[in-house]
């Protein structure tokens, strides 16, 4: 048997072939970005509005992270709690219910603290919807966070089960509740100011 010897590739040959293994790469390693918005309104001041952009991306570990940039405008000067509340409902404000907290030991009503002794919910700030606060100046703020508490895609941790989530901004900042046994009422953020149902885009 004659072997007939393997012909070298052609320089085009090879240059599309590592076009191609690029363009492979790259699409892997940069799979389309989930992403989600609310539009903030005030519970009862016209006057207060916003808007937040959600974007998820995937850690090199796999571990899915969401950054939060939120706006908003005609809230009062200072720190204002912002939360990410476990049902896509703001009219009333109150129909957010608690914050976002799934799982098997999950509590969502630091709102209620205090009404009780000791306090039934002790978990805040270590809700999954539990954000930092917002700095307003001027009636103007602004804040960008990114948490690995909640994802945009399917899964236990997700904005989007079944009645869906929404922010709400509330009257003060949040403390983070820093009480072992009991909780302070009112120490995270009191009264509800704004709403804003988490929408996928």
């Amino acid at each position: 048997m004659i072997e007939t010897p393997l012909k070298s590739a052609s320089p085009i040959g090879v240059s599309l072939l590592t076009a191609a293994a690029l363009t492979c790469f790259s699409l892997v390693g940069h799979a389309a970005k989930l992403t989600a918005t609310a539009d903030i309104k005030g519970c009862t001041d016209a006057n207060i509005s916003g808007h937040a952009t959600l974007t998820e991306e995937t850690t090199d570990e796999g571990i899915k992270e969401v950054s939060i940039h939120l706006k908003v405008e005609g809230l009062s000067d200072g720190k204002h709690a912002v939360h990410i509340h476990e049902t896509a409902a703001c009219e009333p404000c109150g129909a957010a219910k608690g914050h976002h907290d799934p799982g098997p030991f999950g509590q969502t009503r630091p709102d209620s603290a205090g009404d009780t002794v000791p306090a039934t919910d002790i978990n805040h700030p270590y809700h999954m919807g539990d954000l930092i606060n917002i700095e307003v100046k001027n009636a103007k703020g602004s804040m960008k966070h990114t948490s690995n508490r909640v994802t945009l895609s399917a899964g236990r941790l997700s904005l989007f089960d079944a009645d869906g989530s929404s922010f709400i901004i509330h009257t003060y900042e949040d403390t983070y509740c820093d009480q072992e046994s009991d909780l302070k009422k009112g120490c995270a953020g009191g009264p509800r100011d704004a709403c804003g149902i988490i929408k996928a885009n």
